[in-house]
């Protein structure tokens, strides 16, 4: 996926969920922070930041915080970005694991939850969850940042989904390259992790992939271990 007409900028702080202060060639301004999570490691004041400008002019903040530099590392933080750069990977047939899709579609609805991908293979239909990893320590890297409710629904669902007969994929999209190993963050959600155990042994497949991660452009890296 690529942006266009980017910028840099030097974090200051952020007020909320949704908005944080960013200095832009000197000049302090509002903008919009596309990624509801805690994102505390990342969002530190003198951090620079990677803005992209809004695409509509009515809207009240005039650029959207989509990356940030952790030291040398460009870390991706678009929350929407994640499901594009998979389902096209998925078209230009880039995941071995997920080889023969003979039709596929965004955000389909199943039982109570909405999975991001659907598709279609010789003799099964399927679904995909893709989950954005931006967590890092040391190398490793965890989802979630921060307890997810939602997140753990998803993975029942997808467990259901499974015994029903369809074919069930969680996808972890780390928004970075050069990491170890992926393992779900038990310390911060139990409950996801034990979840996420539970799902391998129902037949859910767990897939990790790290990002090539540049200012103006996301694409799928490679295939990354998953401890559980």
């Amino acid at each position: 996926m690529k942006y266009t007409n980017i910028v840099q900028g030097i974090f200051i702080k952020r007020v909320n969920r949704f908005i944080a202060h960013v200095l832009i060639n000197h000049k302090e301004h509002i903008v919009h922070v596309k990624n509801t999570g805690r994102c505390k490691e990342l969002l530190i004041a003198g951090a620079v930041v990677i803005l992209e400008p809004a695409r509509t002019p009515e809207r009240k903040t005039a650029f959207s915080l989509i990356a940030v530099y952790k030291g040398e590392r460009l870390i991706n933080m678009d929350s929407q970005v994640p499901n594009h750069v998979v389902f096209e990977a998925m078209q230009a047939g880039g995941i071995p694991e997920i080889s023969v899709v003979r039709a596929m579609k965004k955000e389909v609805t199943y039982g109570n939850s909405r999975f991001d991908i659907y598709f279609e293979s010789d003799h099964q239909q399927n679904f995909i969850e893709v989950k954005g990893v931006t967590l890092e320590e040391e190398g490793i890297v965890m989802f979630p940042d921060a307890p997810t409710s939602r997140g753990t629904k998803h993975i029942y669902e997808m467990i259901k989904a499974v015994e029903a007969g369809y074919g069930g994929t969680i996808f972890f999209l780390i928004q970075m390259k050069d990491v170890h190993y992926f393992r779900p963050n038990v310390v911060r959600d139990p409950e996801f992790a034990q979840a996420l155990t539970l799902a391998a042994a129902k037949g859910v497949k767990l897939l990790a992939y790290d990002s090539v991660v540049h200012e103006d452009e996301i694409v799928l890296g490679d295939r990354v271990p998953i401890f559980l």
